[in-house]
């Protein structure tokens, strides 16, 4: 996959919005407010994605293409670096799982806004 296509997948998503807080590298993909995909756009391509610790932990051993996050709570999240080591349905599977942690987590007022979002 490439940035247009994990971006184009990203705002696919319900309620997602995108920005660049942090500086104009760091595209950063936001349900409800709350960051669930951060890619990088200088250099080797790059996402920080959000998921369980037990999970993350997971595909850190399987893939060598996931480390730790970088620069981000390494418990909660992995940097999966776009290679071509894995698949682009595997990698729209991680950017939904990560997606899909953060709504779990959202607030409840939060998720009846996110439920009542109409595609």
């Amino acid at each position: 996959m490439n940035v247009e296509e994990i971006r184009d997948f990203c705002l696919s998503l319900k309620g997602v919005t995108e920005s660049f807080p942090f500086d104009e590298t760091t595209l950063v993909f936001k349900v409800m407010g709350k960051i669930f995909c951060l890619m990088n756009l200088d250099g080797e391509l790059s996402l920080n994605l959000k998921n369980r610790p037990e999970k993350n932990l997971e595909m850190r051993e399987q893939f060598p293409c996931v480390q730790p996050g970088y620069h981000m709570n390494k418990v909660h999240w992995n940097t999966v670096w776009v290679d071509g080591s894995v698949s682009a349905r595997q990698l729209m599977a991680w950017i939904r799982e990560s997606y899909e942690v953060v709504v779990d987590g959202l607030p409840r007022k939060l998720q009846a806004e996110w439920r009542d979002i109409t595609d």
